[in-house]
Parts: structure tokens; sequence; C-alpha cells
């Protein structure tokens, strides 16, 4: 099945840890579609930012459960890619 890379690519993840990846090691995290793989966000993001992507690495997210007064709730599963580019390239990603 062939995806959109509007649908692959869901939003950018800023976090410290992120932040300090892209300084050091020119990497970027992206939360991404449960079912996308690593070739489906490694086109995603070439087309979309128009930049060479050396190494894509992928993590599932366990939603949390949160407890109120009444009932467990759950959060949903998400995941997670971070994506090495390429030597000299760079992601304008949360700055505004």
């Amino acid at each position: 099945m062939k995806k959109d890379i509007y649908q692959t690519i869901k939003s950018p993840h800023l976090t410290e840890k992120v932040t300090d990846l892209m300084n050091q090691s020119n990497q970027y995290a992206f939360k991404v579609d449960i079912s996308s793989t690593k070739r489906e966000i490694k086109k995603a993001v070439e087309s979309y930012f128009s930049v060479k992507v050396e190494r894509v690495r992928v993590l599932k997210v366990k939603g949390k459960t949160k407890r109120s007064r009444y009932r467990v709730k759950k959060r949903p599963d998400w995941k997670k890619a971070y994506v090495r580019l390429a030597q000299g390239q760079s992601i304008e990603v949360g700055k505004e």
C-alpha cells in the first residue's frame, strides 16, 4: 500500500534530547504513522524536506495508562523515527 508523505510524517518530535542530537549528530525525530516502514519514512522525509537521509531508526512508544476516579484509560501507542541526515544538510524544524 502506497501512502502519501503527509500521512507518513505526522509531526516533528522536539525534546531536549532531540535538540542535543540535532546539534551533535545531525539527527531529527518525527512522530510517524504506526504502520509506516523505514523505507516509507526515508522517502517521505527526503521528498518533503529535499534532503538526503543516511539512516532511519524506528521505535514504538507504548501509550501510558492513566487512572481517573472512575476508570482506567489508556493513551494510544505511537511510533517515533530518528532520522540522520547527510553531512552538511539540515532541516528547519520548530523555528518560527
